[in-house]
């Protein structure tokens, strides 16, 4: 496939006028609109107003969102992911496995760490790796996380998913997944050093759903992996 017929778009802040914006997209010859950054469902209304496939890797959806998505998906192809690296794909994967056979006797924490102009906290990717973990072993993320702590908290509740954020410099991404039992712990790990693996994900899920004509769509089909960061992500 040619990939010069690829145009990857970003969908202008909240804060901005996007209707002049939205116009030129829409009048554009594009196969595929493909936006990452920012809280908003916008790109795949765009997508299917202009009858052109999307890639969606943005964070920080609402349930609300996630839903209207889908609606959208049942009219154009979609593949919706927080984090288009192969690698923290594979890690989703790797996680789910760890999550089935650790699921007695470890606590897991979940470490995060990004550049200090991010402004969402935790991170996408560290939330769907949560829900990953959780969705291994039977729960939903929503009942056994804990994102802050301070004070007297009294021991650990056993079964919680602790979350602990780190803003400094100019680092780009880096997670930790830590599954600590009685005499071991096992650490799970994803360093970016590059923005570019990003990019070369995304350019991997616009090749994969061009060939779609609608569904929505998860970089673990992309990438031809099991169902788990799909179905963290999507709710599948």
């Amino acid at each position: 496939m040619n990939i010069h017929s690829v145009a990857l778009t970003a969908v202008p802040r909240r804060d901005s006028a996007p209707g002049p914006k939205r116009d030129a997209i829409l009048r554009a010859a594009i196969d595929v609109f493909a936006e990452r950054g920012f809280f908003s469902a916008q790109v795949a209304d765009i997508a299917r107003a202009a009858g052109v496939a999307a890639v969606v890797g943005t964070t920080g959806f609402t349930d609300a969102q996630k839903d209207e998505i889908r609606a959208i998906a049942a009219h154009v192809p979609i593949v919706l992911a927080p984090n288009m690296s192969v690698g923290v794909n594979v890690v989703l994967q790797l996680l789910a496995q760890a999550a089935r056979a650790l699921d007695t006797g470890y606590d897991v924490e979940i470490v995060e760490a990004h550049h200090r102009h991010k402004v969402d906290a935790p991170s996408g990717t560290a939330l769907q790796m949560g829900e990953v973990v959780a969705a291994a072993q039977g729960r939903r993320l929503a009942d056994c996380a804990v994102y802050a702590r301070e004070g007297v908290t009294g021991p650990r509740e056993a079964g919680t998913i602790g979350f602990a954020t780190v803003r400094g410099g100019d680092i780009i991404g880096d997670h930790t997944v830590l599954f600590a039992g009685n005499g071991e712990r096992i650490e799970i790990t994803h360093r970016s050093t590059s923005r570019a693996t990003y990019a070369e994900g995304s350019l991997r899920a616009a090749r994969f759903v061009l060939a779609k004509r609608s569904g929505l769509f998860g970089m673990d089909e992309v990438l031809g992996l099991g169902s788990a960061g799909r179905a963290a992500t999507i709710g599948a």
